[in-house]
């Protein structure tokens, strides 16, 4: 009769499930005598030794509990007002040591932030920023005055941009904020919470201004990893209205109006700024004391009021215009840093993808930006394409005075802009930058016949995209129909362009022909050989909608002409010569040249 199977686990699980079990009941007995002893006033060593057991906690779950049981308890002594100033002697001592159990608590959350298991990831970002909210909320109970406690987040900051490792896992590390982590920070806060996005703001400018990307170099793709995220930026004032730390939300006192006129406005931004606990350090704020709506609205202009760096912080927090300070200082501060790094063409592509809608709207002056803009534009290539997009939002929309624009515009023409897979955006941007009915004639018949003559050797889906957008620009500047009108030469070899000539006013295109255009008419694909038929009628068509244009690719086009309604049946079979090739040698000899040389090379043999 053989024996029942145990239901039991192996010896093996059975001693981890007691070790487990013993591991919850040493933590559950020290948070137990850390509550009493915070309730009685008595000892608090047990603090350290509970500290001990979750630094040192071999498995992730221990570790979870003993982080949850220190944040309960660290929990109970702000609230209990155990962290607070003032007291004899003895009691600073006492809190001086609670402090530095605070600290170490801190830096390991901090390097949790990187552990190689997410759940003690999150959890760790979480206790940061709900101890983040007690150590606020305790001073201001007990000053009636809203706080902030700056010290920790600069913490919370430092580890979310700088990245330590965790003092847990083995692991190299690679220095990259993870995306669940960087996730959760986005929709719980950053995007969320306006002071936390302010604060944010200010401590991270101030920690890439004063990191060395060297010893970093990671720090400006983590910042920008959360900075193009951020799609709820303020743009009322009424819109400043979720608070992390409660008390903040309330209404700070109207600030008091400058008594300096517009005459000697510059010289009381010499003046020293009112100190008030972290406001000591943010003369920065003077640079961005230029009230960008004042210009737009000139009531508002008359109306009197605090400068910028006069403001406290709750009255910063209030102020639309200082939460735009702070995010320019934060771009202006980030932007020079990506040119420091190995990676720099991704991410001076994914910033300037986010600078014309994310970024230039929120700044106290755009124009700030033009200098790095400016850089990208003469790195050429996709980051030069998407730079000359936000220098033309500049010139548009911020006044920018740039008379190089369509020159820098023009050296993009060569060969490999319509081989490139960033071809359509070049297109899309080109047709936008081009639209305008006040550019002289010259300079659009130089775009037109560069691109004419680049097709020579373009793949089939650039012709595909080149014709209807000429055919646009000769529908919106009558001006240039003479440039298919004019007859072409009988050598074919006088044309007056000047490829070679970097300045498109003086290209001579505009005397020129697109006799190139024309030729594609024989082309080999149906496709493009019929849109090109387009020059032999009338322009009475209206414009083309260059979206059904835009995405063509030889697959696109392949599967167009393989399903095409066929109305005539190609031949599929040929008659042979007298001598079973496809040309016999009198044909061969009297025919072409490519004819005649294969007829040759064929008697050779």
């Amino acid at each position: 009769m053989s024996r029942p199977t145990s239901s039991l686990p192996p010896p093996s699980k059975k001693r981890k499930i007691q070790k487990d079990s013993e591991f919850a009941k040493s933590v559950q007995l020290l948070e137990e005598q850390l509550t009493a002893a915070a309730t009685n006033n008595s000892s608090l060593n047990p603090l350290a030794d509970l500290s001990e057991v979750a630094f040192n906690a071999a498995e992730a779950q221990d570790t979870s509990k003993a982080i949850y049981a220190l944040y309960r308890i660290f929990v109970i002594l702000i609230s209990g007002g155990k962290l607070s100033p003032g007291g004899d002697e003895a009691a600073k001592v006492v809190k001086a040591w609670i402090w530095d159990r605070l600290n170490s608590y801190v830096d390991f959350l901090c390097g949790l932030l990187k552990d190689e298991e997410k759940l003690l990831r999150t959890s760790a970002l979480q206790i940061l920023f709900s101890l983040q909210k007690h150590l606020s909320t305790a001073p201001s109970t007990a000053d009636s005055q809203p706080q902030f406690h700056v010290s920790h987040f600069r913490k919370v900051v430092s580890a979310l941009l700088l990245c330590p490792p965790s003092r847990r896992s083995a692991q190299g590390n690679t220095g990259v904020l993870d995306a669940d982590v960087l996730q959760l920070f986005h929709q719980t806060w950053f995007s969320v919470h306006d002071d936390v996005r302010w604060f944010f703001l200010r401590e991270a400018g101030t920690l890439i201004t004063t990191t060395s990307v060297s010893e970093h170099p990671h720090l400006p793709a983590n910042l920008l990893a959360i900075l193009e995220g951020l799609n709820t930026f303020p743009t009322e004032k009424e819109e400043l209205n979720a608070w992390w730390v409660s008390e903040l939300g309330t209404k700070p006192p109207k600030p008091k109006p400058s008594k300096k006129t517009a005459a000697n406005a510059d010289e009381s931004s010499d003046e020293e700024p009112d100190k008030e606990g972290d406001d000591a350090d943010d003369d920065w704020r003077k640079f961005f004391d230029n009230d960008t709506d004042a210009s737009k609205d000139p009531k508002a202009a008359k109306k009197p009021g605090a400068r910028l760096h006069k403001l406290t912080i709750h009255q910063s927090l209030h102020a639309l215009p200082s939460h735009r300070a702070v995010f320019t200082r934060a771009w202006l501060a980030l932007l020079p840093k990506l040119s420091s790094v190995r990676d720099v063409k991704s991410l001076a592509s994914r910033a300037l993808n986010v600078m014309h809608r994310g970024v230039m709207p929120h700044l106290t002056r755009p124009v700030l930006i033009m200098d790095w803009v400016g850089g990208c534009v003469d790195h050429g290539g996709s980051i030069g394409l998407l730079a000359l997009n936000a220098l033309f939002v500049l010139m548009k929309e911020y006044n920018l005075d740039y008379p190089s624009f369509y020159t820098k515009l023009y050296a993009f023409l060569d060969r490999d802009v319509l081989h490139s897979k960033h071809r359509a955006r070049f297109f899309r941007l080109t047709e936008l930058f081009l639209s305008s009915t006040h550019l002289p004639a010259t300079l659009l018949a130089a775009f037109i016949k560069r691109l004419a003559r680049l097709s020579l050797s373009a793949p089939p889906a650039a012709i595909i995209i080149l014709v209807p957008f000429t055919y646009n620009t000769l529908k919106r500047h009558p001006a240039l129909m003479a440039m298919i009108h004019r007859p072409a030469s009988e050598d074919g070899n006088d044309d007056p362009f000047d490829a070679a000539e970097p300045n498109p006013l003086l290209t001579k295109a505009i005397e020129s022909s697109l006799w190139e255009l024309n030729t594609h008419r024989e082309h080999y694909l149906a496709g493009v050989s019929t849109l090109s038929r387009i020059w032999t009628e009338p322009f009475t068509k209206q414009s083309y909608a260059m979206e059904d244009f835009l995405d063509h690719t030889y697959g696109t086009l392949f599967e167009a002409d393989a399903t095409r309604k066929i109305k005539k049946e190609p031949p599929v079979a040929i008659e042979m010569g007298k001598h079973g090739a496809l040309f016999s040698r009198e044909e061969a000899l009297g025919g072409d040249v490519v004819s005649g040389l294969w007829s040759f090379a064929a008697s050779e043999q």
